[in-house]
């Protein structure tokens, strides 16, 4: 992807559909390419494509890495409300042509990932805090076995 190439897409997709804002592409940008790279680090060969379910997991999880209990006021903020948005957002790339769809792929493989609710707001109420905190506790007891 050509920065003034995504630039210059995201405003066409802009004006045909506003939903989105600009930061929303270029975060969407950011977690595709946080997706590859995690996935490529678990896995076996290059392989660059990822499917709607992974890149909706990528979004997230780098979402919550970026944002932490803010995750959800700051893609709200964006426009994207659930993994329908990003799906929306990602077709609307493919048809700008800045980024490819496999023969197997479609909208519908963004139906439902995830709740945004359960997502992004679950892991910071403070019952989940202290489950946060004991794995926490653990791992670094782990690590410096």
């Amino acid at each position: 992807m050509q920065g003034m190439d995504f630039v210059d897409a995201v405003t066409r997709i802009r004006r045909r559909d506003p939903r989105f804002t600009p930061t929303a592409y270029a975060f969407l940008r950011e977690a595709l390419d946080h997706t590859v790279e995690t996935r490529r680090a678990g896995a076996v060969g290059a392989r660059r494509h990822v499917s709607g379910r992974e890149l909706c997991e990528g979004f997230r999880e780098l979402a919550l890495q970026r944002f932490g209990p803010m995750a959800a006021t700051v893609v709200e903020a964006w426009g994207i409300r659930s993994t329908e948005d990003i799906g929306a957002m990602v077709y609307h790339l493919i048809a700008e042509e800045i980024l490819r769809a496999s023969p197997e792929d479609r909208p519908e493989d963004f139906v439902g990932v995830f709740d945004f609710d359960s997502a992004f707001r679950f892991p910071f109420l403070p019952q989940n805090l202290g489950r946060r905190s004991a794995r926490a506790a653990r791992r670094r007891k782990e690590s410096a076995q």
